[in-house]
């Protein structure tokens, strides 16, 4: 007999199948169940260490480190390209900081560090993976 999923599952299914994102809000899962159910099965995710909390309302895939055994984000260019993708997802207009764009044009030899984003509209939260933090300009 076929037994129907919980929504735990759904959920972890549909973030295994997303390909092009690392990013994930409690609304990309409002068509599978309410609110409050979605958000106690993204904390069970968390808890799992299949997904990172890395702000209110911002959750990213996750992987262990092989070296480390820790938890990280689960994405190309590690926190920064989650961070970005979160911005992007959450509709703030970004661009880079202008220490970024002195390297990428050549202009400055620095390697930008922390990575570091210029908010173009209203942005209070605080994104962070638990070592790294988001850096907002205004």
């Amino acid at each position: 007999m076929h037994q129907p999923k919980t929504l735990k599952q759904k959920i972890q299914n549909r973030v295994a199948r997303t390909k092009k994102t690392d990013v994930f809000l409690p609304r990309d899962f409002a068509d599978l169940s309410g609110e409050d159910q979605v958000l106690r099965a993204l904390r069970s995710l968390v808890h799992d260490g299949a997904l990172m909390r890395l702000g209110y309302g911002v959750y990213a895939r996750a992987v262990r480190s092989r070296i480390s055994g820790r938890l990280m984000v689960s994405s190309s260019n590690g926190f920064h390209s989650a961070a970005l993708q979160a911005l992007n997802k959450l509709g703030v207009p970004w661009e880079q900081s202008e220490s970024t764009k002195a390297y990428n044009e050549g202009r400055s030899t620095q390697i930008p560090v922390n990575p570091t984003v210029k908010v173009k509209a209203r942005f209070n939260r605080r994104l962070s993976d638990g070592r790294a933090e988001l850096r907002v300009e205004r």
